[in-house]
């Protein structure tokens, strides 16, 4: 007898439909088709304990099974629960007249019991998107699986649940979750906040304009002056996740496991990899390709501690996802696009012994060796942040103050604030929602400057050598400044602000 079960595979962020065929005929064998990989091959092994134990077995018979479509890989241990359930109706050990109106996905475990699955928020986007009636999942996914709206969301501990739930009309507990008061009732402060920070007020602007203008920042500063705490706040001061953002976010953590129980996240991610990473583990890939660190980060932050420390070749190809915002990965017989529309926040010491530039410091690096530490950051990256800042140590007199900084919230404001100018600014283009985004003729477009700023420009560009590319990022910092401080238009005083904010653009900046 010929039964068909479904279940789903996850490629990029989208998922597929895979439609598990099941005969039983006269023979005996058993034979898996349609390029499943190693983890699926050994299912029969757990799939036949698991029946056993709750009192059903595979039959003795020649059990033929297709994963159609057979031309597109199959990978993972999630189809346990669909090939064992399939194998029960087609050799008329349960009834399942339902059967194929349900997705149905999960690992099974010697016992019965049903283990966690990846990618359950894309799959069951893709049931509703598709008309299936419901989806069944293991307990431990529900919740975000239940974030889709119009389908049945059924989480099981056991197989046995699933079986008395088509065979004996046994109900199974259903999942709602209302999205939208989940979100909400989730959007409350993160833990660091900027009022816990002393002194330090020129960087914590310098936060404030690459928050609210969305741009990438490097800070350079000696050890302990306070570059990784400044930069963990950050997204304190973020304007908060939009519902669409939440689901994008919580669709690609998704599909790397790291969601389970959490359902909606409401908070943006701060990923923070240590310099060892490889090229793959930062951008993704990898023979089955997975979401890569700066895809983590998506509608959040990428801090990358002591950057000239990571391998050059990792940080090179980062390059073109920082401008197009997506990552594509190719392989011979496909390709997949993971978006990654990240806040870069990159911190470095200013020399290998860390104290270049203090003159309470030793002097323990040559000229060549910080020549060389900082040739290890390519000038194309560079181009690519738009604000460098240097972070000098706070004095003793600041750090045993009692007054309290401002507070995140309170920073938060202005930049949501800012951030809204730019939405409006920006509502008529598809691909540009805040300044750091802007090309070379939106910035001729929205940052027009008047002939005393163009001379203010023109005589700093000159007098401190500052390159050809910080023209287009002084521009765009300034057009940011100006929004921060409700201006239309940008003027001598926003220009001279954001010349401040190009440290390493300025020759013989080694001395």
């Amino acid at each position: 007898m010929l039964t068909k079960a479904f279940g789903s595979a996850v490629f990029g962020v989208e998922a597929t439909t895979i439609t598990i065929e099941v005969n039983v005929d006269k023979g005996i064998g058993y034979h898996l088709v349609g390029l499943p990989d190693n983890a699926i091959k050994e299912s029969n092994y757990r799939i036949a304990a698991a029946l056993q134990n709750n009192g059903y077995k595979i039959p003795g018979k020649k059990i033929t099974i297709n994963m159609a479509p057979a031309d597109l890989r199959k990978e993972g241990s999630a189809y346990d629960l669909t090939l064992a359930l399939g194998i029960l109706a087609a050799s008329r050990q349960i009834k399942s007249p339902e059967m194929d109106k349900y997705i149905i996905m999960g690992e099974l475990s010697l016992d019965g019991s049903v283990q966690p699955i990846k990618g359950a928020l894309p799959i069951a986007i893709k049931a509703q998107e598709e008309g299936y009636k419901g989806f069944i999942l293991p307990l431990a996914n529900v919740r975000e699986a239940a974030i889709v709206n119009n389908l049945e969301v059924f989480g099981v501990e056991n197989i046995k649940e699933v079986i008395n739930f088509f065979d004996k009309d046994v109900p199974l507990a259903r999942t709602i979750i209302d999205t939208r008061a989940e979100f909400y009732k989730k959007l409350e402060f993160p833990e660091f906040d900027f009022s816990d920070v002393k002194g330090q007020e020129s960087i914590k602007r310098c936060m404030e304009i690459a928050a609210a203008g969305g741009h990438n920042i490097i800070l350079i500063g000696p050890p302990g002056a306070g570059k990784t705490m400044l930069a963990k706040r950050l997204p304190s001061i973020l304007p908060p996740m939009t519902l669409h953002e939440a689901l994008e976010t919580t669709k690609i953590h998704s599909v790397v496991g790291k969601v389970k129980n959490m359902g909606l996240m409401s908070q943006r991610p701060f990923r923070s990899p240590h310099h060892t990473i490889s090229d793959v583990a930062l951008v993704g890939g990898g023979a089955y390709p997975q979401p890569g660190e700066i895809s983590l980060s998506h509608n959040g932050v990428l801090f990358l501690d002591e950057l000239p420390e990571f391998k050059r070749g990792v940080l090179e190809v980062m390059r073109q996802p920082l401008e197009d915002r997506e990552v594509t990965i190719s392989r011979a017989r496909f390709t997949v696009t993971y978006p990654s529309s990240f806040m870069l926040v990159a911190s470095m010491n200013p020399s290998p012994g860390g104290y270049f530039n203090d003159p309470n410091a030793p002097v323990t690096s040559s000229p060549m060796e910080m020549q060389r530490y900082l040739g290890k950051i390519s000038g194309p990256l560079l181009d690519r942040i738009d604000i460098h800042i240097e972070v000098t140590p706070v004095p003793f007199e600041k750090l045993s103050e009692d007054r309290k900084g401002e507070s995140s919230l309170e920073i938060r404001q202005r930049v949501t604030a800012a951030r809204e100018v730019q939405t409006e600014r920006f509502k008529v283009l598809d691909n540009v929602h805040y300044n750091a985004q802007m090309n070379t003729k939106q910035i001729r477009e929205y940052c027009r400057l008047d002939n005393a700023s163009k001379e203010l420009l023109k005589g700093a560009m000159e007098r401190l050598n500052l390159s050809a590319r910080a023209y287009d990022r002084i521009l765009k910092v300034a057009r940011t400044i100006a929004d921060l401080g409700g201006s239309q238009e940008v003027n001598g005083e926003h220009i001279g602000e954001a010349i401040q904010y190009r440290s390493l653009d300025r020759e013989g900046w080694l001395g």
